[in-house]
């Protein structure tokens, strides 16, 4: 299947970056690649001045009411009129970055992208453009959670219960979620809080869904993630390790599902991310400025056209868009049968093991990663091509930094790379 993802050379990636050979002519080409536990139930009393109540069934009551069908044509109308995103076929060049993005929609286990590089260079254009692409989920309908109605590991405490009493759970599909965690956020807005007063009065933990609620099963996307407050960094920590986010109130603990896909874009001059933080993005990329004058005239032009006529300028490229949509929805359903020799398994856990990589991460991501291009590809077998084009997006973020090494760490993966394959 003819891709400039697909052409991609090990030989090419040793001598030069991905973002340096794209032109605006390969963006059509990239289009055309590319035993159940149910948990606890909430039961017990409330004690007030040392009095302890009888014994009764309390609900968690999600402030977050169903939407109806009229409501979901009324958003649909709303998200009609607003300001259309850049498409993403429409992005010249940066293909390092673009591709670890797709990898992540295909297989979410991957781990989350960390994007770093300079100002002005389409970080966050890019990211949000990817809404248009992602697939659609089958979620309980009206849940606050997304809850996946076939895995009872991410479900929330409601839909559990309702299975447990057998009722029938209402299903629909919907596209995968792209949460802003904005750099102000509180920390009751991201979590979600708890009422307390309603609580104690009428013995019903209240509970208001966050932004993590929100991004279960989607895609958290934290723009300048170098200068997010550290109680924050902690907060996504905890859930990106769990999968869980709880909130812990007057002795009131609610727990529900945070599973997402965790996305993070800054400009390395503005500050260093603490390393617990970082090791938690499966895949790293770096972006650099265009220095071709053609092709930097070629994104002023056609960001002036989006300017002037966003919705003419999508439609000029709704065609690459849904065959990149095609496309990523059948890398997903070939995904599983996607297979990977175990001598090139050892070999993965031997580049890890001789560049000092702390961790199994980094063996885990380098897999996955390397199946998800493959099933990209359209091919059910793992080659070293496909190792060599993720393996630096993988590790370069996992190297020990040495402050007197001059040589770029994803080079240092890519010589060991050579070193181990050949």
């Amino acid at each position: 299947m003819a891709s400039v993802l697909g052409s991609c050379s090990t030989a090419a990636l040793a001598s030069r970056p991905l973002s340096s050979r794209t032109s605006r002519a390969s963006i059509p080409s990239l289009s055309l690649s590319l035993g159940k536990s149910y948990g606890k139930k909430f039961y017990g009393g409330i004690g007030i001045h040392g009095k302890k109540r009888p014994q009764f069934h309390v609900a968690v009551t999600n402030v977050a009411t169903e939407i109806t069908p009229a409501e979901q044509a009324q958003r649909a109308a709303a998200k009609e009129n607003q300001r259309p995103v850049y498409p993403f076929a429409a992005i010249v060049g940066q293909d390092e970055m673009k591709l670890c993005l797709l990898l992540n929609v295909i297989d979410p286990k991957i781990g989350g992208v960390m994007i770093m590089g300079d100002r002005g260079t389409g970080k966050s254009t890019t990211v949000r453009s990817l809404v248009d692409l992602l697939p659609e989920i089958k979620v309980v309908y009206g849940d606050p959670y997304n809850s996946d109605p076939e895995d009872p590991e991410s479900m929330g405490a409601e839909v559990r219960e309702s299975i447990v009493k057998g009722e029938q759970l209402p299903v629909t599909m919907t596209k995968i979620n792209m949460v802003d965690l904005p750099l102000g956020a509180t920390e009751d807005r991201v979590c979600g809080t708890i009422d307390i007063e309603k609580a104690l009065t009428e013995g019903v933990k209240a509970f208001e869904p966050g932004l993590l609620a929100k991004a279960n099963r989607g895609i958290l996307y934290v723009d300048e993630v170098n200068l997010l407050d550290d109680h924050l960094v902690d907060v996504l920590l905890d859930s990106a390790a769990s999968g869980w986010n709880t909130v812990e109130r007057e002795g009131i603990s609610i727990s529900h599902p945070a599973r997402f896909i965790l996305i993070g874009s800054g400009n390395p001059e503005e500050g260093e991310l603490r390393p617990q933080l970082l090791d938690r993005f499966g895949m790293h990329a770096q972006v650099g400025t265009v220095r071709d004058a053609e092709l930097r005239v070629k994104i002023v032009e056609e960001r002036a056209r989006f300017d002037k006529n966003p919705k003419e300028f999508r439609g000029s490229y709704q065609a690459e868009q849904e065959k990149l949509q095609q496309q990523i929805g059948s890398a997903r359903s070939y995904l599983p049968s996607v297979q990977i020799d175990q001598d090139l398994k050892v070999k993965i856990s031997k580049v890890c093991a001789e560049l000092n990589v702390d961790g199994l991460r980094g063996d885990i991501v380098t897999n996955r990663a390397a199946k998800a291009l493959a099933a990209l590809k359209g091919r059910d077998k793992v080659t070293p091509e496909d190792i060599a084009t993720v393996i630096p997006n993988c590790l370069r973020h996992r190297l020990r930094k040495d402050p007197l090494e001059s040589i770029d760490s994803g080079l240092l993966v890519i010589e060991k790379f050579y070193e181990v394959f050949s």
